[in-house]
């Protein structure tokens, strides 16, 4: 583990960007974009104009240390380069940002109101390649759809057991157990989660540390004390299909919140910008989610 990687992280003042948009969610990354499905006929040319919109992000001015701490990528992301060096190493090097690693095979269908994550079966030999790619942490995401004491329990543990592995290899795990925001009983699920995320926090040891990525909480600071758990690098909120707008009020009535958004990062990027209105697009959002995850902190 880089330690002064993880100093960053952990104290610096700034966001996580998204990046990691895979399988199924990337044509409607590019559609939202500009891209439709008629501008490519496989999957290898999806993921070539996927790269070149993450790479007219990433080398935008504006996209830089002063307010993003990490990004999290994509595999494919990670295995392409950008300017000669692998995304992750240009982060790091040329922009001072901190790269991570979606590790997660995407998810079950719906049971006792979860989606379990699905098994990660290759996730020793990617876990090795991410390491040679300089990768710091990964992310992994499962979803709750009701509040399902049982199904709750389940997700959180699974989480928390691919979670040790991924330590074990020497990197820092995103424990994403993100509540659908279209939850009837969404508050009630929050409630439930916070109990069995500290709980699972408990059992770690002093070498095991996380960081936790969990939608914007219907009731503000319902997870404020779990960035003050010791095993705790930092806690970060996605922006869950909120509009960039309504996620930045959301996350400034949240203290020691910072965020990891995703779409709301995008919105409003369209490939048929220049490259000044595509830089000043995407400046104003990295401002207004700045401000939004200082705020407070």
């Amino acid at each position: 583990m880089n330690k002064d990687q993880l100093e960053k992280v952990k104290n610096n003042k700034g966001f996580i960007a998204a990046l990691d948009q895979s399988g199924g969610s990337t044509p409607k990354a590019l559609a939202i974009y500009g891209v439709l499905e008629d501008a490519y006929s496989n999957e290898d040319d999806m993921f070539s104009l996927v790269h070149e919109m993450r790479t007219r992000i990433i080398t935008a001015p504006a996209f830089n240390s002063d307010s993003i701490l990490g990004a999290i990528l994509f595999e494919q992301t990670m295995d392409r380069k950008i300017d000669g060096l692998y995304t992750a190493d240009y982060l790091a090097n040329k922009k001072g940002i901190v790269p991570f690693l979606k590790v997660d095979n995407g998810m079950e269908e719906l049971t006792e109101g979860v989606q379990l994550m699905k098994p990660i079966t290759d996730l020793g030999p990617l876990l090795k390649r991410a390491i040679e790619r300089h990768i710091f942490g990964t992310k992994m995401r499962s979803v709750i759809k009701e509040a399902n004491p049982a199904g709750i329990k389940k997700l959180v543990k699974q989480q928390f057991d691919v979670g040790k592995q991924i330590i074990a290899a020497g990197l820092v795990p995103i424990i994403e157990p993100e509540v659908d925001i279209h939850s009837k009983d969404k508050e009630a699920s929050e409630k439930i989660l916070y109990e069995e995320l500290k709980k699972q926090l408990d059992l770690l040891s002093e070498n095991e540390n996380v960081m936790l990525k969990i939608s914007l909480p219907t009731v503000a600071n319902t997870y404020e004390k779990l960035s003050e758990h010791p095993r705790v690098v930092r806690v970060v909120a996605l922006s869950g299909g909120y509009a960039r707008d309504e996620a930045n009020k959301k996350l400034k009535g949240n203290n020691h919140l910072i965020a990891s958004f995703s779409r709301a990062l995008s919105e409003n990027l369209n490939v048929t910008q220049s490259n000044e209105e595509f830089n000043k697009t995407i400046k104003d959002s990295i401002d207004s989610i700045y401000d939004a995850s200082i705020h407070k902190n």
